[in-house]
């Protein structure tokens, strides 16, 4: 039997906020490597290239594009925003999509900022300058409003990014109220973020959950299952390394995606 749907009083003001940290982790032998490391991912990953992902989220969980800011920064890293809401713009509205750091907003435009919902995604590229480790992190959220829902883009952003390790968490909050006048502090079930994950993700990360229920806080870490070193090398391949160099890079990449994972340092044990 179908759930009957909830009659609202006016419109959905719960807001159903979806955060990401997404990691791609490599290790690059030379100072040129790890230049050329930082030089791949900003190509990469550059404005266009992020906003081409946001748009297909919103594309995904039906939002309408009201604005776009982008910018690329120097020496790395790039960032985007996009406003977006239920309702399809009208005719005589146009979405600027021009490169800025953000809007500057009018009198009339703070309303609808405050209003509407938002996606936006900052990356961060870095390496170690002794040790060779590279990670880029990409900060993602997706915060909406009303019925479109967040986690529809779950799957679609783990895989864009092809990440090593992720950290999600879900909100909802604020309140709506039916028409009797009852408050709702959520409006769909849900005991995990991972009841929203495809067989195919989760069959390829291990997770764990960290979860408050009565909060609707949901908190889900997931780290790649299988390891191949390949995988994780830049500009050489596990052939052109000696065994013991082999043995040395593999530790030092899983103790830097452990300790991304877990969230805490580890020392070293000799």
């Amino acid at each position: 039997m179908e759930e009957s749907k909830l009659k609202l009083h006016g419109f959905n003001n719960l807001t159903k906020s979806l955060s990401f940290c997404l990691y791609d982790i490599c290790y690059a032998k030379t100072e040129q490597q790890r230049q050329e490391y930082i030089e791949y991912i900003d190509e990469q990953y550059n404005a266009d290239r992020l906003t081409d992902i946001l748009t297909e989220v919103c594309d995904i969980i039906g939002a309408n594009i009201l604005n776009v800011a982008r910018q690329d920064y120097d020496p790395q890293g790039a960032s985007v925003t996009i406003l977006v809401s239920e309702e399809p713009l009208k005719d005589s509205q146009q979405v600027d999509t021009s490169e800025k750091p953000g809007p500057i907003p009018s009198d009339s435009s703070v309303v609808a900022h405050l209003n509407k919902s938002h996606i936006c995604v900052h990356t961060y590229p870095e390496v170690h300058p002794d040790d060779g480790i590279c990670t880029f992190r990409a900060d993602i959220e997706v915060s909406t409003c009303g019925v479109i829902s967040p986690l529809k883009a779950l799957n679609y952003l783990i895989h864009a990014l092809e990440s090593d390790i992720v950290t999600v968490d879900y909100r909802v909050r604020g309140f709506t109220r039916d028409v009797r006048g009852t408050k709702h502090y959520i409006d769909h079930e849900i005991n995990s973020i991972q009841n929203f994950l495809s067989e195919d993700t989760k069959s390829h990360y291990q997770m764990v959950d960290v979860n408050m229920y009565q909060e609707n806080i949901f908190h889900t870490k997931m780290m790649l299952k299988e390891y191949d070193l390949d995988h994780y090398l830049f500009g050489v391949s596990k052939n052109d390394l000696t065994g013991h160099e082999v043995e040395e890079i593999t530790e030092k990449l899983w103790k830097e995606m452990q300790e991304i994972y877990y969230g805490r340092n580890i020392p070293d044990v000799k």
